[in-house]
């Protein structure tokens, strides 16, 4: 078995999993420096670092690992803890480095207007694939939009047939009418997508998620959805809302330790209040909020 193809059909697949290296070794260990276990997001592995009370660990960690994307370092020493004697060692010392092994973040971009194409161009910058949809061929071709995975020029409940976001992908909602938006919501809520971000303005949201729940959707669906979206850079320009959007974007991917303002509203949080032109013009730069 060769474990690196098996983590490149890992993050093909759009999975998570973890590489648990032996990178130092003293004394007789259950197997050898530089030994290799890829453990995936389902627990099942692929390669060994020797088995024994040792590999059930590190099992373990690496299930941590694969949960906050962090990686971690063990140590064990094998000459005092008789626990880990299991027939496999006989004495040692080791040290073993977990490393997240995570596919290429995937994000959909609906909409292939203004701000979308320059969130596309930074977001390709920033390393995510993307995809885009819209219904208008004369924006969504790959002329426009070069580089992409897939451009889909088709009518949105098209595209939703098509499209199957997993637990690794993002989604920015940015098409150029409310109904639209509303429709492209309403399916990606009911997705597993990571983050699920829509342009337009805090009153604009609040009116979305109310028809929305009125048709019957869960309110708990919406608790994971940025919108207003963006952090709140000060953006005006298309290429400035698209900075701020990608900046949102790269903070859920690195796990940010600093809270990221996330409809406030929904949660009984007080929020800052948007000016008249934000609340007239639907600014995408979300306001900050109070803890």
């Amino acid at each position: 078995m060769d474990i690196y193809e098996e983590i490149v059909a890992l993050q093909r697949a759009g999975r998570k999993g973890a590489l648990a290296t032996i990178v130092n070794a003293r004394g007789s260990i259950p197997s050898f420096k530089t030994a290799k276990m890829l453990v995936r997001d389902d627990g099942s592995i692929a390669g060994t670092i020797g088995g024994g009370c040792v590999e059930a660990e590190v099992w373990q960690a690496a299930r941590d690992v694969i949960a906050n994307e962090k990686p971690c370092s063990l140590t064990f020493d094998l000459n005092q803890d008789p626990k880990y004697d299991t027939g496999l060692v006989c004495g040692g010392t080791l040290e073993i480095f977990i490393e997240p092994v995570l596919p290429a973040p995937l994000l959909y971009i609906f909409g292939a207007g203004h701000v979308a194409l320059e969130l596309f161009k930074a977001a390709k910058n920033a390393g995510f694939e993307v995809i885009v949809a819209d219904d208008r061929d004369a924006y969504a071709n790959t002329e426009r939009f070069p580089g992409a995975r897939e451009v889909i020029a088709k009518d949105f409940d098209e595209a939703f047939a098509v499209l199957t976001p997993s637990g690794s992908s993002y989604i920015v909602i940015a098409t150029r009418g409310h109904r639209d938006d509303m429709r492209v919501l309403r399916w990606a809520v009911q997705t597993q997508a990571r983050y699920i971000g829509m342009v337009g303005s805090r009153r604009k949201a609040i009116t979305v998620v109310r028809e929305l729940t009125a048709e019957g959707l869960n309110p708990e669906l919406f608790e994971r959805v940025y919108s207003p979206i963006g952090l709140d850079i000060g953006a005006v320009t298309p290429e400035e809302i698209a900075v701020s959007i990608v900046a949102e974007l790269i903070g859920i991917r690195r796990h940010a330790e600093r809270a990221l303002p996330h409809m406030s509203w929904l949660d009984g949080k007080k929020p800052a209040a948007l000016s008249v032109a934000d609340e007239e013009c639907g600014k995408p730069a979300i306001a900050k909020t109070e803890n």
